[in-house]
């Protein structure tokens, strides 16, 4: 009991250097440093406010300017978590061959580092819900289960791609372009109603990918009854446990997948 304990102190140490040393190298020679982990959802959303909001004019839903920075916010989390945990065991290849570890905290490390920049963009957000007005009710609470639920589905993912990019370096540019769709199929610039107005089925597609319907719930509870989810969509709140049940089927596949082939990391980076 006494060992594993040590074993366990020591992998919480090891994790928080890892942490701390990737928050560093990512900002290493940056004038700006740390406060591009803000400026660039900032940057991605007043691009996409003035185009599709003003130009565009998709804004019709209330607070839209809040409503499509968190779902900014949110994905660029995700992104974050899988394509930084994607290229983790590579990219720490030395750090493998010298020492024995559990390989899994890698992809921990740059998944926790993606958690703590959601934290500092959310409060981006807490100031814009504040300026526009934004009542805040009880059901805000819930916003942790959905950042919990992107953030189960993402670190499955990364244990996953990160996994398979040690034998196939191409998945990298792959992971690139399924991204790339996945951004556009997930109702973050454009309310989820004009997807309905087009096509109920796909609509209801769509919400099943957890990713989006974390998003559309999270803005439900935090910013506007307008953010259609699940049981407005499917008139039954069972199909709820849809993209829960993707969640955790990709998490545990992700780990098992990441389990079996770990031993042969060292080798193959």
């Amino acid at each position: 009991m006494k060992l594993s304990n040590v074993f366990s102190r020591r992998n919480r140490i090891l994790l928080r250097e890892l942490v701390i040393t990737d928050f560093k190298l990512r900002y290493q020679g940056s004038a700006l440093g740390y406060a591009w982990s803000l400026l660039k959802p900032l940057f991605l959303f007043a691009i996409m406010y003035v185009v599709f909001g003003l130009l565009v004019k998709l804004g019709s839903i209330e607070h839209y300017a809040v409503y499509l920075l968190l779902g900014i916010v949110l994905w660029t989390f995700f992104a974050e978590a899988t394509n930084q945990g994607m290229s983790s065991i590579v990219g720490r290849g030395d750090l493998l061959r010298k020492i024995n570890f559990p390989k899994y905290i890698i992809v921990l490390s740059t998944t926790i580092s993606a958690l703590i920049n959601l934290t500092l963009n959310l409060i981006i957000v807490a100031v814009l819900m504040i300026f526009n007005g934004v009542e805040i009710g009880a059901s805000a609470a819930l916003l942790p289960l959905y950042i919990l639920e992107i953030y189960l589905f993402a670190l499955g993912l990364a244990l996953f791609l990160s996994a398979l990019n040690v034998r196939y370096r191409d998945t990298s540019h792959i992971w690139e372009i399924i991204m790339q769709a996945a951004f556009y199929a997930t109702p973050i610039i454009y309310p989820l109603a004009i997807v309905v107005q087009k096509s109920h089925l796909a609509a209801q597609l769509l919400l099943l990918n957890p990713v989006a319907q974390a998003i559309q719930d999270a803005r439900y509870v935090l910013i506007t009854k307008q953010s259609i989810t699940i049981p407005t969509l499917y008139n039954n709140d069972y199909f709820e446990i849809i993209p829960i049940a993707i969640t955790i089927i990709v998490f545990v596949g992700g780990a098992l997948y990441f389990k079996r082939n770990s031993k042969r990391f060292a080798e193959n980076i």
